[in-house]
């Protein structure tokens, strides 16, 4: 007779910059299972001092807290851990206590920042230290903007936490720094794994305000329910992607992930980071993964477009929207989606047609075009990365993994495989939650390996396969490699 193996259960909390959800994950004879106990919009707020645009920290923790709370409802949790989108931060004092405001990385305040930092140390040099791709919201430029904006906040600071790592302490009170998402800060020295102290000194940041990182799936505290009993709270990736690609079906090292989502992080996973002069020209990033893994990535724009561009045409279904893009033709207008000018725009709509406009792209009007505009885009901007990363192995790609949200978009995936010429499987949708919640039960003993791990993903949940279409013409591409030219010879803000 088979011994019936116990019940894991565990709640990932898994907190995006548009919504935040709080998952009750079960394991049960080698089958995983998600059930949504809460969902919220992620809250912010404008700063009444500095008008600067942040995080709704208190709220953001009551719903954390909530969401758990009606995770234990539906069963008795063994651990809780949560991840979030990476570079942001929150600054305590000695005591505890939050200083300032946890300001968004969509904030202005970075305007101007990365060029101040490179008179000061150059930027070959910060590649080399991080291996880590530049992009302006960065914690490095933003810890530049407090240091030259708000100098008394980082004097009295003794703790920086990146948002997973608040959101443990406030369910622990444990201070800690998780490796994954550190790694997001352009900060940590590739070669020790820990804070690089001359970027430290750089921005004015004193010794000691992070701590050394723990791996994803340590323990590092306790979280009191409000019944009174006790479950562990663990660190997973705690940056969403990390866990996302864990949780990702990888059937090898020559397939490439696209998690898509508000940004796409697309990229391979590799066991050594990747630090030649073609990963530092393309701006690859050598994110850290879990269980020793790098993430050797790009981060593009995503579906942060196309919900500024629902959100300004009255908020259609997303169904509808794909469908009206989907009825427009192909590849009539395209634009570079990640121009640093669409990061935060006042109308995501004007921009994308003054981007049309500056290169001579017909002007996209109504809602079809726009999405179609935005999603043909996109999938030339996987194209384009797709073909880097080919560089950076010395060897094809097979296959892409789309997972996250995006890959419920049957649209933007078949439109990857045609622009790609490559197989697309898309699925899972909840990966950042699964594999937080798969790291939880490492940390458990409940699963063994990430192997192991990938393997009851694999067992657990369907993928939707998509082959190569119709053919994207040659002149379509060089469009594309035009208005990718333009941006980047643009001057930075």
């Amino acid at each position: 007779m088979s011994r019936e193996l116990p019940i894991t259960r565990v709640a990932a909390v898994d907190l995006g910059a548009g919504s935040g959800r709080v998952i009750l994950a079960e394991l049960a004879d080698g089958h995983l299972a998600l059930t949504e106990a809460h969902r919220f919009e992620t809250p912010g707020l404008i700063d009444p001092e500095t008008g600067e645009q942040c995080w709704d920290v208190a709220t953001i923790e009551a719903e954390v807290r909530r969401g758990i709370a009606a995770a234990e409802a539906l069963a008795p949790l063994d651990s809780v851990g949560c991840d979030t989108w990476g570079v942001d931060f929150v600054l305590l004092d000695g005591e505890g206590r939050r200083i300032g405001p946890a300001v968004a990385y969509r904030d202005k305040r970075t305007d101007g920042m990365m060029d101040a930092v490179f008179a000061r140390i150059a930027p070959d040099e910060i590649w080399r230290r991080t291996g880590i791709h530049f992009q302006p919201y960065n914690t490095l430029y933003q810890l530049a903007a407090v240091a030259a904006q708000h100098p008394d906040r980082l004097a009295r600071a003794r703790h920086l936490l990146m948002m997973p790592d608040w959101l443990h302490y406030c369910l622990s009170g444990a201070i800690t720094n998780e490796f994954t998402i550190a790694t997001t800060s352009q900060m940590l020295n590739l070669e020790t794994g820990d804070w690089d102290p001359a970027l430290l000194a750089l921005v004015g940041a004193a010794p000691g305000l992070m701590k050394t990182p723990v791996a994803a799936g340590t323990v590092i505290g306790e979280h009191v329910l409000p019944s009174g009993r006790r479950i562990k709270v663990v660190a997973p990736g705690g940056h969403d992607t990390a866990s996302a690609v864990a949780a990702a079906p990888l059937g090898g090292p020559d397939e490439a992930f696209l998690s898509s989502g508000t940004w796409s992080l697309m990229g391979i996973e590799s066991p050594a980071p990747f630090t030649g002069p073609d990963a530092r020209r393309f701006n690859f990033g050598n994110e850290g993964g879990v269980c020793g893994r790098r993430r050797v990535l790009k981060n593009l724009m995503g579906l942060w477009l196309i919900q500024g561009v629902r959100k300004e045409m009255g908020g259609p279904a997303f169904a509808d929207l794909v469908a009206a893009a989907r009825a427009a033709p192909a590849w009539t207008s395209v634009i570079d989606p990640d121009d640093p000018r669409l990061l935060n725009p006042r109308s995501m709509v004007a921009t994308l047609r003054q981007l049309c406009a500056e290169a001579g792209e017909p002007l996209p009007d109504g809602l079809g075009p726009l999405a179609r505009c935005v999603f043909d885009s996109l999938a030339l901007d996987y194209a384009r990365v797709k073909d880097e990363l080919e560089v950076l192995r010395g060897a094809p790609l097979t296959r892409i993994r789309i997972i996250g949200g995006g890959s419920q978009n049957t649209l933007l995936n078949q439109l990857c495989a045609d622009a790609c010429r490559l197989p697309v499987s898309a699925g899972p949708v909840e990966t950042s939650a699964l594999g937080n919640a798969c790291l939880q039960m490492m940390a458990l003993g409940a699963i063994g390996s990430l192997e192991e791990a990938r393997a009851v993903v694999r067992g657990s949940f369907a993928v939707t396969d998509h082959r190569p279409g119709d053919l994207v013409p040659d002149a379509v591409h060089a469009r594309f490699r035009a208005a990718v030219a333009r941006s980047a010879a643009r001057p930075r803000a």
